[in-house]
This record gives C-alpha cells, structure tokens and sequence, in this order.
C-alpha cells in the first residue's frame, strides 16, 4: 500500500495578507488505489488584490474535483482536466469583474501539484514555484519558473492560472521509490534558502516533516524574505507491489462454475437459455431474481482456468461495462451480493450479432452501412471518453436489434489508461488479427487511431465482403514492412460505391497511425460527405478497381476481333 507523511506550513511573512494556498488529500480504500493521494499549492500574484481568491479556489477545487472524476482516467487526464476547468472558472472572474482586460489585477495565481498513484508521481505545474525531489543527499528541481525576465533585477509571470485560455501545463510522469521526498516551495522560500540548507533542514526531520515545512519557512524569513511563505514536504514511506486485476477490481479467487443448463441456478440467477458455450467460455441468459430482470452470466471454462489473461479479460469486462454509460455499450447492473463463482454479469443485449445479420443481408446498401458504423464510432467515442480502448472490433461484437439499432459488447480485450498506470500489460497482439490496427504488431500499446483503424476495416467488409490489406498486415513486424503494405481499392463493379469513399476509407485504413483522421467524429463526417481533396482526384481506372473485370473486358475485345478477322478472311 502507498504510504506517505506530509507536512505543510506557510506563513504571510513581513506582508498584511497570505495570498498562498496549499493543501493535501491521503484517502484510504479504492480512493487511494484508484486516484491517489495529492498535494497542490498555489500562490497569488502582488498586483491583484484578489488573487488570494483565486489560489484557494484552485486548490481547493482541484483537490475536490479531481478525486471525483473518472476511475478509468489516467492521471494526467484527469488532472489536466480539472486545472482547465479551474482555469475557465478564473477567466470568467476577471472578464465579469473590474478587472476585465487587466489579467494581471485579476484572479490569477501560481499553481503546483503532485499527484502520487501506485509507484508514479505526477507533477503539474504553472508559475513559479518549484518542486523537488531528495533522493538521499541528491537534490534535484523537477519544475522551471515561467518567468519573462525584462533585466536582471524585474521579471513577470508568463505562464499562470487565470492568465490565458488556452493553458499550458507542464506535465511530468516519474517512478518513485521507498525514502523519496518532495518538496513544494513558493518563491518566497526557494529565492531564500539554499540548497544545502534544504536537505540539512529537511533530514534531520526525517519524522516530523510539518516541523520541517516550518523550519524551511522560518529559514527564509529570517535569511530576508519578505514575500509570503510556504512549503510543503512529502516522505514516501512504502509502494505498494505489483497490483493484479483480482485486485483492482474486487474479484477473488473464486472456483470456475460448472457448465450450467437450463434450469440450473447460480447465486440468484437462474439459467433460461445458453447462447454461446465454447472450449474458452459459456455464456448465458439469465434472470435475477432479486431485480426479477434478464441478464447475461458470462465463465470461464475449467480448462482456461490457469490462464491469468484470458481470466483478466472477465474480470475487466464486468468493471468497465459498469462505468461506460452509453446507449452503444453494454452495461452492467450493480452488484448487490457476493459472487460465490467466478463470472462476469452484463445487460442482455437482445438482437443479433452483425456477423450474422451480414450473413443475412450480404451486400447491405451504403445507408445502411453508413447507420452502423456511425452508431459503432459512437460507442467507441464513449469508450475513448473514458480513456477506455475497446482494442477487439469485429463484427461478432456488435449487437444489432430488429430496428438497426447498435451496441458494442465483449470488453474483456479492452485497455483501462487508469489501470495501465499500475498493470503490466502483456506484449501481445489485442483481439483478432485481421482487424487490429499495425502498430499493435509492432509492439506498440496503441492508441484512439488504432480503435478508428479497426472500424474503418470492418465499414470496408460491410462494403465488399473483402479486406483492404488481406492478411498482410499480420505479418508485417516492422515499420518498412508496413510500408510496402498495398491498399486494395473498396470500389467494385458490382457495388454503386462513390469513389471518393475509397479516398476516406484509404485515410482511415493508413499503416501510420498519424496520418488517420484526427479524430473519429471526422472519419464519420467524411463517409456521409466527399472531402472536397477527394473529390478533387479522378476516378480510378477500372484495372485498379476492379482488375478482373478489366481483363475480362480486354479479352471480351480480343476475342470480337479475332472472329471479325476470321469473318473477313472467309468472305
């Protein structure tokens, strides 16, 4: 378990009003495992006469509203997140204010924070305080002062909260070990009190570090200061070790349930149907007794019971389907009662899979695909929201209803940015190969282009029963590999394809994740509108789209003239 001491002192120094703010939050629970523990500390600029406002607002909302948002978030996400909203908050103070047109009379003020999550500390930082880190006798700065000097002696804030709309952060990610310590400072302290003097002050209360925040403070006074003052020291006392998913998301080690039938009961469900039963897992519908409502009770086969992976793979289905709210996803109910098995309950999703609706409507027309996809990218747009990839889109996971109507199922490949920051992920190709996105055969952890890639190949299927890269693109291991990979066009003879939808499914469907569309909502926009770019490019010869058909038309001419010169011949 991550364990910290944390100790903080400020004082308002040699001036009539202390415009710094500081703060902590250590929860326990979930809470710590999930979020972490943070420290943040802001300061207030001299020319404003409200920006004592300004730092403890920042503070104290960053420290609330960041350990309300998402568990599925990362840290850098999540508090980016919140230190734009406090950002916007601020500049809309000023601009309905006095101060509207002075930012530097307004409410603006320095912030600093450190974000500690598993063996990572993240540090966010605008202004110029500064953070450090002691490592035994090793101290080091972790930030740099966003200062415009004008001469030696006068300088200004050039980076602050409060000062401009688009903000700029400086982000930082870094392991951190048994025996660190962090240290925050304002100015008032740092510009006072020399390095040498802040390890002396700082070791040698190793066990009490609110009096050593205090004697730092006191430090620079006494040296001259005459700023306000303030300082905080974190000790990390343990990380924790490695977490697992049994961990993270509640699930025990529970036994593997028996292949169930109809009529069976598990906890309180009862089975009314299998809809799927395989050498890797049994699902079925059930009904709740309690909520007296139909779900599904997805296990594990006996035989898979000593493959960690394939196991993890329930135990996130389950956990994420309960935090994704969209009507494209599946859900899960809430689990009210202790599992005595080991299985994941999701909603039932009625319909069928759009593998066998294709099966049953082969050659769908472009509306109709054109339906789909976008419900598709919707579910997936509330999955990358939540810094959730899905990571396994193919047909056999996208539920269709009798009024065309979509949700996207089987989470157990999906990547958790929260969780990744404390799992280790195993190097393996996510899903089923003929979909991923190439960057995953390279190694790489993949990205929101890599869902995009995916759902680009299954809207190219729907249209041509066929693949763009065939089974190339498993094989390619390397960068010039994939290179050399050729696009084969979506147009056929036999389907009314525009031709500039082989452009934007070509853009889509790029090896190199960054030439892809920006973002999903584009891809989208493109299938339903011609990229005036596209429109711009001539149609393709018939020997690119359709080289079948092209030779059968060269030898259907050849043949016309060979009879026409035997006709001649014999006349």
């Amino acid at each position: 378990m991550l364990k910290l001491s944390i100790g903080q002192f400020s004082s308002a120094g040699e001036k009539p009003e202390n415009q710094d703010s500081y703060g902590f939050r250590l929860p326990a629970g979930d809470l710590l495992t999930f979020k972490g523990a943070a420290v943040a500390l802001a300061d207030g600029i001299s020319t404003s006469s409200v920006s004592h406002i300004a730092s403890q607002v920042s503070v104290k909302q960053f420290l609330e509203d960041y350990f309300c948002t998402s568990d599925t978030w990362s840290v850098p996400k999540a508090a980016e997140q919140v230190i734009k909203a406090v950002n916007r908050w601020l500049l809309g103070q000023t601009h309905n204010s006095q101060f509207a047109g002075e930012p530097d009379k307004g409410y603006v003020c320095t912030f600093s924070a450190l974000i500690f999550k598993h063996d990572l500390v993240h540090s966010f930082h605008l202004g110029d305080a500064r953070i450090y880190r002691l490592r035994g006798r090793v101290l080091e700065q972790l930030t740099h002062e966003h200062r415009e000097y004008v001469n030696s002696q006068q300088h200004y804030l050039a980076n602050a909260l409060g000062v401009h709309h688009d903000v700029k952060i400086d982000v930082s990610s870094r392991r951190t070990a048994q025996g660190d310590c962090f240290i925050l400072m304002t100015d008032g302290v740092y510009e006072h009190v020399d390095d040498g003097a802040i390890c002396q002050i700082v070791h040698g209360n190793r066990d009490a570090p609110e009096l050593a925040a205090q004697m730092l403070v006191e430090t620079a006074f006494g040296n001259g200061s005459t700023d306000n003052l303030t300082a905080q020291v974190v000790w990390v006392n343990d990380v924790p070790l490695q977490q697992t998913l049994q961990i993270i998301t509640g699930i025990d080690e529970l036994p593997i349930p028996p292949v169930l039938e109809v009529g069976n009961k598990i906890d309180q469900f009862d089975v009314l149907r299998v809809l799927h039963s395989s050498a890797r897992s049994h699902v079925y519908l059930v009904k709740d007794t309690i909520s007296n409502k139909q779900v599904v009770v997805k296990a594990p086969s006996i035989e898979m019971a000593g493959q960690e992976a394939h196991l993890d793979a329930f135990r996130m289905e389950e956990w994420i389907a309960r935090r994704v709210k969209s009507r494209y996803v599946v859900g899960a109910p809430e689990q009210r009662f202790a599992k005595t098995a080991f299985y994941s309950v999701t909603n039932y999703v009625a319909g069928k899979s759009l593998a066998q609706w294709l099966e049953d409507n082969p050659q769908p027309d472009l509306d109709t695909v054109r339906l789909i996809i976008e419900q598709v990218a919707r579910a997936l747009m509330a999955l990358h929201r939540k810094d959730v990839l899905h990571r396994d889109l193919r047909p056999e996971n996208v539920m269709i209803n009798e009024h065309s109507a979509v949700t996207l199922i089987d989470l157990g490949a999906a990547s958790v940015a929260g969780i990744n920051e404390f799992i280790d992920s195993e190097d393996v190709v996510p899903g089923t190969a003929i979909y991923a996105a190439p960057e995953y055969f390279l190694g790489q952890a993949g990205s929101e282009y890599s869902d995009q890639f995916s759902l680009a190949v299954m809207t190219y299927y729907m249209l041509s029963g066929r693949y763009p890269y065939g089974i190339d693109v498993a094989k390619c291991r390397s960068v010039t590999a994939q290179r050399k990979l050729k696009y084969a066009s979506v147009l056929d003879a036999d389907r009314s394809i525009p031709f500039w939808l082989d452009h934007t499914l070509k853009r889509a469907l790029q090896p190199n994740p960054v030439k892809r569309y920006n973002v999903l909502s584009e891809f989208i926009h493109e299938l339903h509108h011609p990229n005036p770019a596209f429109l711009r490019r001539e149609r393709p010869p018939l020997v690119k789209r359709n080289p079948v058909a092209f030779w059968q038309g060269v030898s259907a001419v050849l043949l016309c003239l060979v009879l026409f010169l035997l006709f001649e011949k014999f006349q």
